[in-house]
């Protein structure tokens, strides 16, 4: 066997071992996907009605709390920003980091300050890289993450936005995340939590007008209840963002190892056309040589007769 042929029967093996490892991988995302996708449908009712229930009592009295209150001149912001602890997910982690960017560049010029709190290794790599300041990170559970993962992210944020923004408090509440719309169709996307956004609000309202308000008592007071409700208000939003980020990150990687595993057969496809290429020019110059050495020899035979 010539050197060349041995060169691409070597690249052969390597790309056919590559190709069952995204191949496993692959499969392995599309299970977890269907997991995700039912634990995204069953959080997003209650963070839903969650919504609904916490800008219904704060339309629906005269209480001004510190989570629902518009600051008239907002000065400093904190965005959450939820990427991937691993990577061979396309440009899933990416494409949210440069959402955040986009989002914080908008924010300074506002001239508000931004204080960043990031979800996987991969954001949390990206600003180490380029030295810029996490107020807060958390990593090791975005591949499946759960309830009480969310309310441990949750709670520095809360305590942020309750400080005065002399000892380090925030105005605002953003979350910068990755939508699951379809199994091809993940879209990277920042949501106002708190305060609570006009349009929520206005919603709210109209709701309050037709059916909710007159069934509303407050006991023991409408600042207790919005005491005991924003909390729950701002874990069942991150779980649920959490959540679609993890169907997300799924979706993408199953993409992502599809298409190495296209490519790597692919790349067998025009290997195996090469290898057999020079085998075929191997043989070709066997037979060459034989015929040459077999003309030769007859050629010695008949002259020294």
């Amino acid at each position: 066997m010539g050197a060349k042929l041995r060169v691409y029967k070597r690249r052969i093996r390597s790309v056919t071992a590559t190709k069952k490892i995204t191949k496993a991988m692959e499969m392995i995302a599309a299970s977890r996907i269907v997991k995700a996708q039912r634990q995204v449908a069953a959080s997003t009712p209650y963070a839903s009605e969650l919504t609904r229930a916490v800008t219904a009592v704060a339309t629906g009295s005269n209480t001004q709390h510190a989570l629902t209150t518009e600051v008239d001149k907002p000065a400093r912001a904190a965005v959450l920003l939820i990427t991937s602890d691993r990577g061979l997910a396309g440009g899933y982690s990416s494409n949210a980091i440069k959402a955040a960017e986009r989002l914080t560049e908008r924010l300074k010029a506002e001239g508000k300050e931004v204080d960043t709190f990031i979800v996987g290794r991969k954001g949390v790599s990206y600003y180490a890289f380029r030295e810029r300041m996490v107020a807060d990170s958390w990593t090791g559970f975005t591949d499946s993450p759960t309830y009480a993962d969310a309310k441990a992210v949750a709670g520095p944020l809360i305590e942020a936005v309750l400080k005065d923004t002399a000892e380090g408090g925030v105005d605002e509440l953003h979350i910068v995340f990755t939508e699951f719309v379809s199994m091809m169709t993940q879209s990277p996307v920042d949501d106002r939590l708190l305060p609570l956004s006009l349009k929520a609000t206005a919603e709210a309202e109209e709701t309050a007008q037709g059916e909710i308000l007159p069934l509303f008592d407050f006991e023991p007071s409408a600042e207790d209840v919005l005491d005991a409700l924003l909390p729950r208000y701002v874990e069942s939003r991150i779980y649920n963002a959490l959540l679609q980020a993890a169907a997300s990150k799924h979706a993408a990687t199953r993409r992502a190892m599809k298409s190495a595993t296209d490519n790597a057969e692919e790349l067998i496809k025009s290997l195996s056309r090469l290898a057999n290429a020079a085998r075929q020019a191997e043989i070709t110059q066997e037979i060459s040589e034989i015929v040459g050495g077999a003309s030769a020899l007859a050629d010695a035979t008949a002259g020294s007769d």
